[in-house]
């Protein structure tokens, strides 16, 4: 799938690590199919959690993945920030310490990583 924005890892926390994509979509289909290229990587196929949102004409979409309540994280900062017909996959590679609610502060983080660089590109 073109258009898929990788920003790679853009922060640690005990060493836990967080990557974050993205990518515009418009419908399910195209959500499978970044995930689908996200995933044909590896590293990101192998990491413990790729918890993402997506927001279509249909409606919301979004899977934690195994991270409780990531998901309505990514999504609510997404509404908050009016960016439509796009989804945002937050990626965690588990380090070994639990995080416990800082985790979605982490969550948080990278996925305003990737609001701030959508902004600066338009």
């Amino acid at each position: 799938m073109t258009g898929l924005k990788c920003l790679g890892v853009v922060l640690t926390d005990r060493g836990s690590k967080y990557a974050v994509s993205g990518a515009p979509v418009a419908s399910r289909a195209d959500v499978e199919a970044v995930l689908k290229t996200l995933k044909s990587d590896k590293s990101y196929a192998k990491a413990t959690h790729n918890t993402w949102a997506a927001t279509l004409p249909t409606g919301a979409l979004k899977a934690d993945d195994g991270e409780a309540g990531a998901a309505m994280v990514i999504l609510r900062m997404m509404e908050r920030a009016a960016l439509d017909g796009h989804v945002i996959i937050v990626t965690r590679w588990y380090g070994g310490k639990k995080l416990g609610g800082d985790r979605f502060r982490r969550v948080q983080d990278a996925t305003r990583a990737y609001l701030d660089q959508i902004v600066a590109e338009c």
